[in-house]
């Protein structure tokens, strides 16, 4: 009997089982040094020259602590965006603050939904062809014009 690898399933990946100063790691990134990947290794008790080492090796791990982030800042981009559309008074680097707010939302996946219109214009109706009918085969004759 064969093992059937799934990896490529979304959904299906098996969380790995992480060293102590591995989630250390992971959870001084995420909180403590808010994203300070050296400041997060020193915490962990990692040298700060084995970055490259520990980046590579829970690389997925990082992505998901970064997703989380982003996730969790949602609500405060979309109440940035209200305010912004919603304020009187001039609001300092107004485009910025906007393009920020809305580039995260799309990363969490709450983007500017886009619809299709699907609308029938013809001004015609149906036209019905009649049955084929099989072809007679006649030979040709080759018919020169009388002026030549």
């Amino acid at each position: 009997m064969s093992c059937m690898n799934n990896n490529f399933l979304p959904g299906t990946e098996t969380k790995r089982k992480l060293t102590e100063q591995q989630q250390s790691f992971l959870d001084a990134l995420s909180t403590k040094t808010k994203g300070n990947v050296k400041e997060a290794l020193v915490i962990a008790g990692y040298a700060t020259t084995s970055q490259s080492a520990v980046v590579d090796s829970l690389k997925n791990e990082i992505i998901d602590v970064a997703n989380k982030i982003l996730a969790t800042s949602a609500p405060r981009a979309a109440e940035k965006l209200v305010e912004i559309l919603e304020s009187e008074d001039p609001i300092p680097q107004v485009g910025a603050k906007l393009q920020a707010a809305q580039t995260l939302l799309d990363r969490v996946g709450i983007a500017k939904r886009e619809k299709l219109d699907v609308t029938h214009t013809a001004a015609g109706g149906i036209f019905l062809l009649p049955e084929k009918r099989d072809v007679i085969d006649v030979n040709a004759e080759d018919v020169t014009p009388d002026d030549e």
